[in-house]
């Protein structure tokens, strides 16, 4: 799939309840006003947050990347490493790092955690992204209202 990552079948991403309700709502959003976001990318993303163990921000693990975390990753291949802030579409600005949750690196980086590798699927190949450190997660220090 475009810009997605392969998650072995019997994973499952994290993800508080409230990042999975406000993702619906964005999808809804995107669906009603014909987005030039891919359909069937929309429809990966609510399979994965449909099948995605759902916890309350206070039982999420701190090293579960969520909205608005910030995250160091590693291009494997490249041995570059990259700061992001995952954020919703209207908060996304490249010039600070922070990538839209529906861009498809966006997409591909939520719910894994610390240490786990991501192969992202690009035009040119698959990069092999590894979660190096989180290094900001707002339901960790208790910054629920995010």
């Amino acid at each position: 799939m475009e810009g997605r990552l392969r998650r072995e079948m019997s994973r499952k991403i994290h993800i508080t309840s409230v990042d999975r309700d406000r993702l619906l709502k964005l999808i809804g959003k995107e669906r009603e006003f014909n987005s030039v976001i891919s359909k069937q990318y929309l429809k990966n993303l609510e399979e994965e947050l449909t099948n995605a163990q759902i916890l309350t921000s206070e039982e999420i693990p701190k090293d579960v990347i969520t909205m608005n975390s910030k995250i160091l990753l590693r291009d494997m291949d490249a041995n570059e490493e990259m700061v992001y802030t995952l954020v919703y579409p209207a908060e996304a600005n490249l010039a600070e790092d922070k990538i839209s949750v529906l861009a498809p690196v966006g997409t591909a980086i939520l719910g894994y955690r610390e240490g786990d590798i991501i192969e992202w699927k690009v035009p040119d190949g698959i990069i092999n992204l590894k979660v190096e450190k989180i290094l900001y997660q707002p339901e960790a220090a208790g910054d629920y209202h995010l």
